[in-house]
């Protein structure tokens, strides 16, 4: 194990001993994730684009304006000490939490952190995706990654808990994103008027439901609104044995041509021209 990666894995472990509902699952993964061989600077990998993806895409340090704007938002909302109800209809939040929760405590434990929003914000800038799909609003931190690279673009995000969806509101109007779109409810009344109204999928970020067959459901259900430079990226691939279930299956479908797994999130592509991989890169 490289040393750089020893302060971030003893981090985690801490973390580990300080929670109180430790999912012991992912914990074994991320332990794995840091021990293993990987592709982190890409070697041994021979497709330019995917080289290109993991030596200059992952590594790229250019902070864009919007960054500064999304994490100064961020810190507002973890100033707050306002309680709302949460309204879980899927699997749950890592935090186990429900019922009435601090909006700092929302945003601590259920916001993208920042290098994966980043990380967001950089992949729809490199592939101009305009036309953006959300599944799981929450705070709204990431929605604003995804939406403000093409403010003339449509980003449609899709949340199921009505005090949330209020706060992702606020959120876009603290950011003056005028180019999401908000639908409340569950995903699976409103995926299929959201992919009406897109027609075709640039990129997609699922998140926000943690079961092995509702994920599976919504892959499919988007399927055929993809092109050739689709991205989609799954939040908590590894979260549990029904995630990870359910993302070796994505992978391994026939229309996927590249997979790569970072451990928390997942990236997938459609590109013909590119033949079937899949990477485990450290991030």
């Amino acid at each position: 194990m490289e040393s750089k990666t020893c302060p971030a894995l003893l981090s985690f472990l801490y973390l580990c001993r300080k929670l109180e509902n430790v999912n012991l699952f992912l914990a074994k993964k991320y332990l794995g994730y840091y021990l293993r061989p990987n592709h982190w600077r890409g070697y041994g990998i021979h497709s330019p684009f995917i080289f290109d993806l993991v030596a200059n895409l992952l590594r790229e340090k250019h902070a864009y304006y919007d960054f500064n704007r999304i994490e100064a938002w961020r810190s507002a909302l973890m100033r707050s000490k306002q309680k709302i109800e949460i309204t879980d209809l899927g699997a749950g939040s890592l935090s186990g939490k429900k019922g009435k929760r601090r909006i700092s405590d929302l945003v601590a434990m259920g916001a993208l952190p920042p290098k994966y929003g980043q990380l967001l914000y950089r992949l729809a800038c490199r592939f101009e995706a305009k036309n953006v799909l959300e599944l799981g609003t929450s705070a709204g931190i990431s929605t604003l990654y995804l939406a403000l690279p093409y403010k003339k673009g449509k980003t449609i995000t899709i949340e199921g808990c009505p005090e949330s969806s209020k706060l992702a509101r606020t959120s876009f109007e603290q950011l003056d994103a005028r180019n999401i779109k908000l639908l409340e409810g569950s995903f699976s009344d409103l995926l299929p008027e959201a992919l009406k109204e897109l027609q075709t999928l640039d990129m997609v970020f699922f998140d926000g439901d943690h079961r092995e067959k509702s994920t599976l459901d919504y892959f499919e259900l988007c399927l055929p609104h993809v092109h050739n430079n689709t991205i989609f990226v799954f939040d908590d691939i590894h979260w549990s044995p029904g995630m990870e279930r359910a993302w070796n299956k994505i992978a391994a479908h026939s229309k996927v041509s590249i997979s790569i797994d970072l451990l928390r999130l997942g990236l997938v592509f459609f590109r013909k021209e590119n033949q079937k991989e899949h990477f485990v890169v450290r991030y």
